[in-house]
């Protein structure tokens, strides 16, 4: 098991990407909490992952709270007393133009897609620190080196967190790794919200594997992220994309 003995929090873990990385982590070893806005979901999630014999707890959070992201951190610390990964995955998509954005629909793109995982990084660094390793994974998107029409705020917020993962992996090394997955077309609920395949079929024809992505693929590279296998990795922006305009 390559996280055996680990605590991870994983943000925004009901559904998508960041539930298929939470089980997948659980799998692997790791005590898991799961994070997210419906309690129905967190529990579907962390009942299946103790139903496999594994570990997890839930906390019911909004990203958009400061106060709520915080309770996510005492709730860990509180259950298992440490930390040893960071998955900041929880997101808010932006689908308005430029010109009918609102300056409060800009403000809570990047409070939740931004701030809320540099807080919690904020506080969860400490720790890390003091045991001498730790991991960081922040889900941030090829939306993050590209723009798109329709999705300034997103792309902006986007970038930023691409960023700060650098910024990260500087001021927080050499005791954590910070490192960022920049996930391309990926079948989550998010992507059906929006029209699924049809949304995105310029990106799936952009590319040599013309397909979507799934959440597990996601789930893979955060694994390798996570573990052993990447201790030569920092500050890396990691594309699982299907290789979009190579």
């Amino acid at each position: 098991m390559k996280l055996k003995g680990k605590v991870a929090i994983v943000t925004g873990s009901t559904s998508g990407m960041g539930r298929a990385t939470a089980e997948l982590f659980a799998r692997e070893g790791a005590k898991v909490v799961v994070t997210g806005r419906n309690e129905e979901m967190a529990k579907e999630v962390v009942e299946k992952i103790k139903g496999e014999g594994h570990e997890a707890i839930y906390v019911i959070a909004n990203m958009l709270d400061l106060n709520d992201v915080k309770r996510i951190f005492n709730r860990t610390i509180e259950e298992y007393g440490t930390v040893d990964v960071l998955v900041n995955n929880a997101r808010m998509l932006s689908i308005t133009p430029l010109i009918d954005l609102s300056i409060e629909e800009w403000e809570n793109i990047f409070r939740v897609n931004v701030t809320a995982p540099l807080y919690l990084t904020q506080l969860v660094a400490p720790i890390m620190k003091k045991k001498g390793k730790g991991v960081i994974i922040n889900i941030s998107s090829v939306a993050g080196v590209h723009a798109h029409h329709g999705t300034a705020a997103y792309v902006s917020s986007k970038h930023a967190l691409a960023g700060l993962s650098k910024s990260m992996a500087w001021e927080l090394g050499p005791e954590i790794r910070v490192n960022a997955i920049l996930p391309g077309a990926i079948m989550t609920a998010m992507l059906e919200s929006v029209g699924g395949e049809n949304a995105v079929s310029h990106l799936i024809e952009g590319s040599p594997l013309k397909r979507v992505g799934t959440s597990q693929e996601i789930a893979t590279a955060a694994l390798f992220l996570a573990s052993d296998d990447s201790t030569f990795v920092t500050g890396q922006l990691l594309r699982v994309d299907g290789g979009i305009d190579i």
